[in-house]
């Protein structure tokens, strides 16, 4: 192994350097296959001397760049990052990203390893099988792995029984409540300090789905939450959203749906009509992947079994589930003639 010491000139040429969360640090070392720190003005690579020759070619030349005293964005540095590295283009998740979190589960590690192998992954199942959780964990270890330079977190904002209009505050303060759980989700995964940041800066989003409208997002991971509760036309909107170098997670509880009852849920469409293509991945999870209170499983149970009587009630009460009798012998017919 081989070492290779590159001075800075002061904080803020290495700042630029490498960007927000160090992304373009991480993508040093994912492109070229090196150990990359950069500590007390100095960048450190260490690797083999083929790759470590090319790492250190596109890191002077992008600090080329920067010393020239040209405008220079994070997109620029990265464009010459790349130029030399490997295709990036050939999977969905160069590097076998994995959560802090550990899958509880089989069906939850298939989750897991269908979002790192494919470009949009459908998760289907009921309440409490880790389905949002998951993907908020896979989302954060992609970010700080640099794989991705932003996390976007939506919800459909459809009403479960209480009106926006009752709800006090701003408008603001009328979605918050609809996008608690992602944000819930995230306090789990991150130090309250650095989330702040994340949001502050715009590498965290979290947003009402409607605002997802217009939208183009490249580099990101995108999650759609409560995927159920989205129209077929939102649904149409919000999967073409997707832009260059991203990936997108949708998730939803099919038996949960809260749309009006002229409204088809775009989930159960979507996992329809985009079950064939090959960058779909659609997971479904069961009430044995249930992970919250044991309890919660129990409770699912007993809806699931009531459900269903109810079901096989109606069908009683309309004569869908009779056997079909035997005709009457022609002997026991009632004679026209009125005779006995």
């Amino acid at each position: 192994m081989s070492e290779r010491i590159i001075p800075f000139r002061d904080l803020e040429e290495e700042r630029s350097l490498f960007g927000s969360l160090d992304r373009n640090l991480h993508l040093l070392r994912r492109l070229y296959g090196v150990d990359a720190v950069s500590r007390g003005g100095v960048l450190k690579l260490t690797g083999d001397p083929e790759s470590l020759g090319s790492a250190a070619r596109v890191v002077e030349e992008a600090l080329d760049v920067l010393r020239s005293g040209a405008v220079v964005d994070a997109d620029q540095i990265e464009r010459i990052f790349r130029k030399g590295g490997a295709d990036e283009t050939s999977s969905p998740d160069p590097g076998g990203v994995r959560p802090e979190v550990e899958p509880r589960s089989e069906n939850q590690a298939r989750y897991v390893d269908t979002i790192r192998t494919k470009t949009v992954t459908f998760a289907i199942g009921p309440a409490g099988t880790g389905k949002s959780f998951l993907a908020v964990a896979m989302a954060v270890a992609y970010l700080k792995r640099g794989t991705y330079r932003r996390i976007v977190l939506c919800r459909p904002a459809v009403e479960a029984g209480e009106s926006l209009g009752f709800l006090p505050g701003d408008v603001a303060s009328k979605i918050n409540p609809y996008l608690r759980p992602l944000y819930d989700a995230l306090h789990a995964l991150l130090p309250r300090t650095q989330l702040e940041r994340y949001l502050d800066e715009g590498i965290v989003e979290i947003l009402p789905l409607a605002y997802m409208r217009g939208r183009t997002l490249d580099h990101a991971i995108i999650i759609l939450d409560e995927g159920q509760n989205c129209t077929d036309g939102q649904m149409k909107m919000a999967l073409t959203r997707l832009g260059r170098s991203s990936k997108m997670i949708v998730t939803g509880d099919i038996t949960q749906i809260d749309l009006p009852r002229q409204e088809s849920s775009g989930l159960v469409t979507a996992r329809h009509i985009l079950s064939g293509l090959e960058e779909v991945g659609i997971v479904h999870l069961s009430k044995v992947d249930i992970v919250r209170h044991p309890v919660v499983a129990e409770i699912v149970r007993a809806y699931s079994r009531s459900e269903e009587g109810e079901r096989s009630g109606a069908r009683e009460r309309l004569g869908l589930d009779k056997p079909r009798g035997r005709e009457r012998p022609t002997s026991q017919l009632p004679r026209r003639d009125g005779g006995g």
